[in-house]
């Protein structure tokens, strides 16, 4: 499901003097359907970086990133979009929203955006950010009001409404109680159960042995980085 051949990404530094910065050589790894590897490694090796390559933020120098066959490298915008849309789905550390649209629909973006019934998709969100503990009086505020945990949850819970058949997760139980991390596990667990293909950062060694299959060091790709 997902696939990375041999890629390398470098970063050219235009305001000083154009110096080229490389970061990954050589990155090689595969994820099955239904298994959850986790990305390891000092900070600065690489893991965000790994993780942007797969989803098309950062353009890899070279190689293939393979998501559901499609070469990401190499894709059109469109695309990119596309699989974004029905694919690949992205939980991030960090909300980023429009300002004024409800928790509520925030959460339920991800079915609208591939047609599913309104009805159903308001419904599943609520149900998610109900396991969640978002409060339901929160439900009709913007998210962009809520503290720093609250929108880690309902940036999960968005992450998590669409059953996509790849996962990209960083940090998913950074700073949660006890409570939701439980929920947060389960619902990786979940997803795995029905053969979503995820690739995590988990900092949190409890919640990486528990939910992850194997590790990937990716200091084995970083230019002068010992494994």
């Amino acid at each position: 499901m997902i696939e990375l051949r041999d890629v390398s990404k470098s970063f050219t530094l235009h305001n000083q003097g154009s110096a080229v910065i490389p970061v990954m050589e050589g990155a090689s790894l595969k994820v099955a359907p239904g298994e959850c590897v986790a990305l390891t490694g000092a900070s600065g090796a690489g893991k965000s970086t790994l993780m942007r390559v797969i989803y098309g933020n950062y353009l890899a120098a070279s190689g293939q990133v393979l998501v559901a066959g499609l070469d990401v490298a190499q894709a059109e915008p469109r695309e990119i979009l596309a699989l974004r849309r029905e694919t690949l789905g992205y939980v991030s550390q960090f909300l980023r929203v429009v300002p004024r649209v409800p928790t509520l629909e925030v959460v339920a973006e991800p079915l609208l955006t591939i047609g599913c019934d309104k009805t159903e998709a308001l419904d599943k969100a609520a149900s998610l950010l109900a396991r969640l503990n978002i409060p339901e009086g929160l439900w009709r505020l913007s998210p962009t009001t809520f503290s720093g945990g609250e929108q880690q949850r309902v940036n999960i819970a968005r992450g998590f409404v669409h059953d996509y058949p790849a996962l990209l997760i960083d940090e998913p139980t950074a700073s949660l109680d006890a409570q939701n991390r439980e929920t947060v596990l389960s619902l990786i667990e979940e997803a795995n159960a029905r053969g979503a293909a995820i690739v995590g950062i988990f900092h949190d060694v409890g919640a990486r042995e528990r939910v992850c299959d194997r590790e990937i060091n990716v200091s084995e790709f970083t230019p002068g980085v010992a494994a």
